[in-house]
């Protein structure tokens, strides 16, 4: 009779033991195998896309950096899953003018005014019910203004991002931003301190709070006195140019493009030959310069580092405002890149080639990282706008007093 109670009590105990859990990596190795073999069957049903591109064979492109005539600047990075070009690009260019004019190496932050120009299109969002572009680009003189209104930091007080995420990725992030505002849209709620406080919550999130006050080397500063008493910037220094015949020549005018969302209507608008003459005399002077337009072009190659216009779109030759007008005026030329000019050569055919330095993806395919040559017909062609000094470009604005 005993040793059936101790049988007994054995089994009980067995049934009351607690159980454990633990932590293991998730497995499915079947789901593994559909989902591989369905990519499988994905390729080989589907012919893959081709684009068509100009063939390289035999051009007598730049072969090195050293061959050109370089303006100071930082090294490129990356403006990774963003798109913020035209704040890499500008403030790239802006590092450039601070070693201009202070000898001063200083790394700015990229992502400060990006962080503002994404208050100030909400803002501008709220003021218009909603009836401003949204997106994640703008143009080079968005920095300009942010630097005015917010000033300006190094990057080592802020990088814009979790330090330990390798690339800037602000799919989630402008995601979560558009479909809070258009939300707003569609209820018609429009207090602008609310809803600026909702979107600051979310670039927070995801980019971290700036600074409004730090310390550099020693000394603290705000963004403002930054800007003023370390870099020596004045932003009502810089000057906008474009070239386009569906507005006057010599007067300024709005650059209409869904980027310009402020509508900024400062752009000097030049003809053609004085747009490449003062692109040609600044660099030639030692000034750089922030500039955009079109990079999805059939002469645009990445593995080659280089950008050129294919005689099979158009010769050489032709190439002047007309053409320039035409493809701008019907969509193939857009304004999709903004990118910092530092340098040129001209070869022994007296063709200019323009060192470009370059934030995007693209420009890392190739055997010059962060780098692109461009030829003088493929900004002649496709580049629409561009930043720079005053100082550099005194003959051409002087004409407009005239």
């Amino acid at each position: 009779m005993i040793k059936k109670i101790g049988a007994l009590l054995l089994i009980v105990t067995g049934l009351n033991a607690q159980d454990k859990g633990k932590f293991e990596s998730y497995s499915n190795p079947f789901y593994s195998t559909i989902v591989s073999e369905s990519n499988e069957y994905k390729k080989d049903s589907k012919e893959q896309y081709k684009s068509f591109k100009m063939s390289y064979d035999g051009k007598d492109i730049p072969k090195s950096l050293d061959e050109f005539t370089i303006v100071k600047s930082e090294n490129p990075i990356s403006q990774g899953n963003t798109g913020t070009c035209w704040c890499f690009s500008t403030t790239s260019f802006y590092e450039s003018e601070i070693f201009r004019l202070t000898g001063k190496s200083i790394n700015l932050s990229e992502l400060y005014p990006v962080y503002f120009e994404y208050i100030e299109k909400a803002r501008g969002y709220i003021s218009t019910r909603g009836n401003t572009h949204l997106g994640e680009g703008s143009e080079t003189n968005a920095v300009q203004r942010m630097m005015e209104m917010y000033g300006i930091v190094p990057f080592e007080v802020y990088e814009g991002k979790p330090s330990d995420q390798p690339f800037y990725n602000h799919t989630k992030m402008f995601s979560e931003i558009e479909t809070y505002l258009k939300n707003c849209k569609v209820t018609n709620f429009w207090n602008e301190e609310a809803i600026l406080l909702n979107i600051k919550s979310i670039l927070n999130h995801y980019m971290g709070v700036p600074p409004t006050s730090f310390k550099y080397q020693g000394k603290t500063y705000t963004p403002k006195s930054f800007l003023k008493n370390i870099t020596k910037l004045k932003p009502n220094d810089y000057v906008d140019f474009m070239s386009l015949m569906q507005k006057p020549y010599w007067s300024q005018e709005e650059y209409k493009v869904p980027d310009n969302w402020w509508r900024s209507d400062e752009y000097y608008n030049v003809p053609l030959d004085e747009f490449m003459f003062a692109i040609k005399d600044a660099i030639k002077n030692g000034y750089s310069i922030s500039i955009g337009g079109d990079v999805s072009e059939s002469g645009y190659s990445s593995t080659h580092d280089a950008a050129m216009i294919p005689s099979y779109d158009i010769p050489s030759e032709f190439i002047d405002e007309n053409a320039r007008q035409f493809r701008f005026s019907n969509g193939t030329t857009t304004d999709d890149h903004a990118i910092h000019l530092i340098g040129y050569k001209i070869d022994k055919n007296d063709n200019w080639w323009f060192l470009i330095k370059d934030s995007g993806s693209g420009a890392r395919n190739g055997r010059f990282p962060g780098y692109y040559f461009y030829h003088e017909d493929f900004v002649k062609l496709k580049m629409m706008t561009f930043t720079i000094h005053k100082d550099a470009v005194e003959e051409t604005v002087n004409k407009f007093n005239k």
